[in-house]
Parts: structure tokens; C-alpha cells; sequence
């Protein structure tokens, strides 16, 4: 039963992608499938055309029909080679777009995920997934056009002329199929297998580079290099290996249809010089059409026979795109949302309960206001929940129970564009992007000008640096931005606030890369900034947000303590215990 359900799924997956891209590529994949009718009939027309050149060649009587035979010949080998020609164009063009298509696809969907997926998701699986997966699906859809249009119509052509010229001795070609069909079965299970495991081993190779990239100075302060090289070199060996096993089963057909081809043809040879083809006599002509049929048979009856082994190959990595593509998203817009109206930025969570996929609640009944237009400062251990506040604000996340409101409207019931526009981030882990300093700064608002950008660096102390950069606000920042410092990294992602001029800012450790004078700088620019806007802050400095309108200590999911910096003081509570165990002085 379960058997049966997965290849239903499967050949679910086959005709989903075919159906899809021959709606999506149909004039494309019209012209090319035309293309190979013409190359089946005129390849067919060829071995026909066998009887003609042979008897006008041999029989005296024919010599004057040389010319015509002849311009027939170069008439059909001119619009076969023609065809090819519009076939391979036209292929290659619809089996590149069904790439773009699918990878487009691919992406979309992963931008619909949430930032759970990402976080539980190797990025290797998923370049995996969008590379490998639209390759495969290319290559699916060609194996199967090519095979059901040129291919086929091909073989029936070639198989017309052999039945028409020799019947008796065509039964001998028929038993060849059934024989390489039995024989390609045995395959199948064993490339299915492979491939799973090249996949893995390919995935493997992209993890590998991915972390020598990002950990190179932790893979040389700990000489972990002969570690990482041995990494590599066993991945690489197994995809190898798995490259190789999957090509000796791919080729099995080939020597093998070759063998059966030579014993049809053996058999042939032999039965027409016993003269049991027929009671009627066997012209040169008809027999040279025959033979000349059934080798040229012999290529698309191959590519036939590889038929199943080319699919099984290529379903593994489309199966795993559809896999990801098939998936529910788990942060949906409701079918109608609304947009969240332009307000003060008033911050309410009622009744909050959280936790991250099934587990232990991080957010506990929690009812808080974030008052629009004050500065509220988050403090406390690691862990507390602090973090997690922030992206249910933003909408990473729904709670589990209660509801986020933003000037009382639910966020569950606005739109993720207009709930995104309202609100400006930066986080201790600034991002950058692989481009100029200018595109980074603009991706906060596409729409601002060059010179409200530079505004938006000088206020936070940035532009100074970017004027000593050798292309100034044109030079590439390298990848995460890889050419720049933590502490300029960090003021670009402050100027990228600035920029973004949103109602809610929030600032989880904002400034926890930056020298003390820096820090001066973007402290100044900060002030500034949070004049009449919503600001939350994550510390866990507090000398960043003693002058925070209101502080709340969060413990365990819930907050514990809140007030302004002379109320806790005076509670003697866990503020204050914070407070002194970072203030305290050495005693004498």
C-alpha cells in the first residue's frame, strides 16, 4: 500500500512538472517537438530511401533516375539537419527557462518561510534544493519530451519501413526489445539509491565551503586545516564514487542494446542468404533498406531503453524541490488582511503565551504596553525571552495563545508589508549585502535620494569612513560585508535605520560593537532618533539604558520588574542587583 502511494506521488511529480512546463514553455516546446516530427520522418525517409539508391546503382534500367534519387537524398538530409538545428535551439531555450522558472519558484517559497526554517535548515540543503532540483527538473523534462516525440515517432517509422521491406525478418528485431526492457529493470532501484546518497555527499561538499568561508579564523587559530581537508577530501571521494557507480549503470544499456543489435543484425545476415525471408526473390535494394533501418533503430531504441534509468536519476532532486515547494507556509496572511494604519506605535501584547515548535512555553502570559513614542529598555540574563519579544513584534512568529497589537490592531489581521514599513531593526549581528555601501544603505528605502542617504550616515557617524573608502559610497562591502570593521558595519546598520524613518525602532544590543568613542558617536545619533518614536532596546550593558524612559527586567518569559532607573533602584530588586554587579566599585 505504501509502495503504491509513492509511486502514485511520484508519477504525480512527473506529470505536475511536465503539465506545468508545457503550459508554461508551449509555443517553445511546440516548435522543438515539430522539429522532431520532421527529424522522425525524414530519418525514417533515409533507410526508405535505401531502395531507391541501391536499385538505381545496381539496375541498368534506373541509371536515369540518378539525379532525382539524388536531389531527394540531399533534400532530406538538408531539412533533417535543419530540424535538429531548430530542435536543439528550441529545447535548450524552454529547458533553460524551466530552470529560472523553477528556481524563482524555489525561492519565493523560501521567502515565505519563517525564520524557524532558517534557523533549522542547513543552507547547504537549501542551494541544494535550488540548484541541483531545477537542473534536475530540466533535464526530467527533456529526457521525457525527447524520448515520447523524437525518439518514439523514430523508432515507429524506422520499424514501418523494416515490416514493409522484410516482415519475416523484422520478428527477429522484436525480440531484442523485450529483452533490454527485462534487463534495465534490474537497474533502477540501485540508481535510486546512488543518487540519494551523491546528494548527501554534494550537500556535504557545499557545507564544507560554506564553513571554511564564514570560520576561516577559527579554522586557523585552532590549525583545524588538515581537519576541514579531510572533510573535504571524504566528500568529494564519495560523490566520486557515486558519480561513477551511477555511470556504470547508465552504460549497461548501451554495450548491451549493442550486442543484441549485433546478433539481430548477425541473425539477418544469415536468414536472408538461407533465403527463408520470403517466397518472393529479395531485391539488394529492399534488403540494404532493411538493414540500413534497423542500425539506425538502434539509437533511439538505446536512448529508449535508458529511458527509466535517465528518470529515476533525475526524480531524486526534483523530488526534494517539490518537497520544499509542497510544504504549508507557516506565516500566512489572512485572505483579506488590512493595512496597518500610520499611528503613534503604541506596542500591546495580551495574554502571550510562546514557545518555539511544541516546546516549553519562552513567553508566559504575558500582558505588556510599549508605550508610542518612549524608549522601554529590555534587560536580564540570557535566555529570558528577550529576543524572542521582538520577533513576535515583527511577526516571525504568532503566538500560541493571546495576540500582538500594534495601535490596537492585531497583527494577524494586517498585512506583512505594511506591518514591515512601521518598523526598523538593527541586531547585534549586523547583516550587509554583497554590494556598494550606497545599495545598502538605499535597500531601508529604495526611494531616498543620495543626498537623504549620506544625511542618514553623517547622523550616524558613518560618513566620514565611506568617504575614506577607496570608491567612497560606490565601494563593494565584499560578502556580509567583509571589507568593513564590526564597529563600521554596526554604524551602516544604524544609518540604514535612520534611514528608514519608521514609527518602532528596535535595537537589540545596537551598539555592542562599537569602540567607546563610537559608541559616544551613535549614542548622540540614537538620541536623536528615538525622539517621538517607539523604541525598544535589548541590553545587556546597562549603561546603554539608563536613560531609557522605562526598564523591564524579563526572567523566564515573564517580566519580573519594571519601572523607570530610580524606581528599581530603590526596589532593591534583580534590577538592582544587575546594576551594582556591573557598577560596583573595587573596595579598597
Amino acid at each position: 500500500m505504501i509502495r503504491r502511494s509513492w509511486r502514485k506521488w511520484r508519477s504525480g511529480n512527473i506529470g505536475r512538472l511536465v503539465g506545468d512546463s508545457l503550459r508554461s514553455q508551449g509555443w517553445l516546446y511546440g516548435v522543438a517537438m515539430g522539429a522532431m516530427i520532421i527529424v522522425a520522418v525524414t530519418t525514417a525517409g533515409t533507410a526508405w530511401m535505401m531502395e531507391s539508391i541501391i536499385n538505381t546503382m545496381t539496375d541498368p534500367d534506373m541509371r536515369s533516375q540518378v539525379y532525382v534519387v539524388a536531389l531527394v537524398v540531399i533534400g532530406l538530409f538538408g531539412v533533417k539537419a535543419s530540424a535538429s538545428y531548430v530542435q536543439t535551439v528550441f529545447l535548450a531555450r524552454a529547458g533553460n527557462r524551466i530552470i529560472a522558472v523553477q528556481q524563482e519558484k524555489v525561492y519565493k517559497k523560501l521567502l515565505k518561510r519563517g525564520v524557524a526554517f532558517f534557523a533549522q535548515t542547513e543552507s547547504s540543503n537549501l542551494l541544494m534544493r535550488v540548484t541541483k532540483g531545477a537542473q534536475s527538473a530540466r533535464r526530467l523534462v527533456d529526457v521525457i519530451v525527447t524520448t515520447f516525440v523524437r525518439d518514439a515517432l523514430t523508432l515507429v517509422g524506422l520499424v514501418f519501413v523494416m515490416i514493409y521491406q522484410q516482415p519475416l525478418l523484422s520478428v527477429m528485431f522484436f525480440v531484442v526489445g523485450p529483452v533490454a526492457l527485462y534487463t534495465v529493470r534490474y537497474l533502477l532501484k540501485a540508481v535510486r539509491a546512488i543518487m540519494q546518497s551523491e546528494l548527501k555527499s554534494l550537500s556535504e561538499i557545499i557545507k564544507v565551503m560554506q564553513e571554511t568561508s564564514n570560520g576561516i579564523k577559527v579554522i586557523k587559530v585552532f590549525a583545524l586545516e588538515d581537519r576541514m581537508a579531510d572533510r573535504m577530501n571524504s566528500a568529494i571521494t564519495t560523490v566520486e564514487k557515486r558519480s561513477n557507480s551511477i555511470a556504470k549503470l547508465q552504460a549497461v544499456a548501451s554495450p548491451m542494446m549493442e550486442f543484441l543489435a549485433g546478433l539481430a543484425v548477425a541473425g539477418v545476415l544469415v536468414v536472408s542468404t538461407m533465403g527463408i525471408a520470403g517466397s518472393e526473390p529479395t531485391s539488394a535494394g529492399q534488403l540494404m533498406s532493411f538493414i540500413t533501418a534497423l542500425l539506425m533503430a538502434y539509437e533511439p531504441a538505446k536512448r529508449l531503453s535508458r529511458t527509466r534509468v535517465a528518470i529515476e536519476a533525475a526524480m531524486i532532486p526534483v523530488e526534494l524541490m517539490f518537497e520544499l515547494l509542497d510544504q504549508d507556509d507557516p506565516m500566512r496572511e489572512i485572505s483579506e488582511p488590512k493595512e496597518l494604519t500610520s499611528g503613534p506605535g503604541e506596542i500591546r501584547l495580551k495574554d502571550v503565551t510562546f514557545g518555539y515548535q511544541g516546546a516549553m512555553p519562552v513567553i508566559q502570559d504575558m500582558n505588556l504596553t510599549f508605550e508610542a513614542g518612549k524608549t522601554t529598555a529590555l534587560v536580564g540574563q540570557s535566555g529570558g525571552g528577550k529576543s524572542t519579544l521582538f520577533g513576535l513584534i515583527m511577526r516571525f512568529y504568532d503566538p500560541d495563545t493571546g495576540c500582538v497589537e500594534i495601535d490596537g490592531q492585531d497583527l494577524t489581521e494586517v498585512s506583512f508589508a505594511s506591518l514591515r514599513r512601521k518598523i526598523s531593526y538593527v541586531g547585534q549581528d549586523t547583516f550587509l549585502f554583497s554590494t556598494t555601501v550606497m545599495e545598502n544603505l538605499r535597500y531601508a528605502r529604495p526611494d531616498a535620494t543620495d543626498d537623504e542617504v549620506k544625511e542618514a550616515a553623517r547622523a550616524a557617524h558613518a560618513h566620514d569612513f565611506i568617504s575614506d573608502l577607496p570608491q567612497g559610497y560606490d565601494t563593494e562591502v565584499g560578502e556580509n560585508g567583509a571589507f568593513l570593521s564590526g564597529g563600521q558595519k554596526q554604524r551602516l546598520a544604524i544609518a540604514r535605520a535612520i534611514l528608514r524613518k519608521a514609527e518602532i525602532l528596535l535595537l537589540d544590543e545596537a551598539t555592542s560593537a562599537l569602540d567607546a568613542q563610537s559608541e559616544a558617536y551613535v549614542k548622540e545619533a540614537l538620541d536623536r532618533l528615538t525622539q517621538n518614536v517607539t523604541t525598544i532596546v535589548i541590553a545587556h550593558r546597562l549603561s546603554t539604558v539608563l536613560e531609557a524612559d522605562r526598564i523591564m527586567v524579563v526572567q523566564d518569559g515573564r517580566v519580573i520588574e519594571q519601572g523607570n532607573l530610580d524606581e528599581l533602584l530603590e526596589n532593591n530588586g534583580s534590577f538592582r542587583a544587575l546594576f551594582d554587579q556591573q557598577f560596583k566599585t573595587p573596595s579598597a
